[in-house]
């Protein structure tokens, strides 16, 4: 199953840059994990891209009014869309205008990673992290210890 992140901006913070490329340096190990910055503009303009770009998989729409989810029902979740051969996930992180409703309509899940709303750089750097402890939790490694 392939992963794909689609984020409003490029991260101008070199911290974010930095732990992005961690987490996609160790993601590639387990799955091919992608992230395609959208250029900001008016929302119904992002909010199109975000359609077109998340098409032919899961759409998973990060809000913090979406659901909670533990690690573990986030990797009971992936071992989901495995049996049910999801050939992709996309998870859409929306600019400081966040998802409108009918957006968040449009997904197939609406999850949050905090009860906080998150600076889209930090959010796209929890993201992957957690996606990095579903691959080693999946493996048996030792990194969600």
């Amino acid at each position: 199953m392939n992963w794909k992140i689609l984020a409003v901006g490029r991260p101008a913070l070199p911290w974010a840059r930095q732990g992005i490329d961690d987490y996609l340096g160790r993601c590639i190990r387990y799955a091919k994990v992608e992230v395609e910055y959208l250029r900001d503009g008016p929302r119904l303009q992002v909010e199109e891209r975000f359609l077109k770009g998340s098409g032919g998989g899961v759409r998973i729409v990060l809000d913090e009014r979406g659901k909670r989810l533990t690690t573990a029902e986030w990797r009971a979740k992936t071992d989901q869309w495995e049996m049910a051969a999801t050939k992709r996930a996309t998870f859409l992180i929306g600019g400081a205008d966040g998802h409108s409703a009918e957006l968040r309509e449009a997904a197939d899940e609406v999850w949050s990673l905090s009860a906080l709303t998150l600076q889209h750089e930090l959010a796209l750097v929890v993201l992957l992290e957690q996606i990095y402890r579903v691959f080693t939790i999946k493996r048996g490694e030792p990194y969600h210890r």
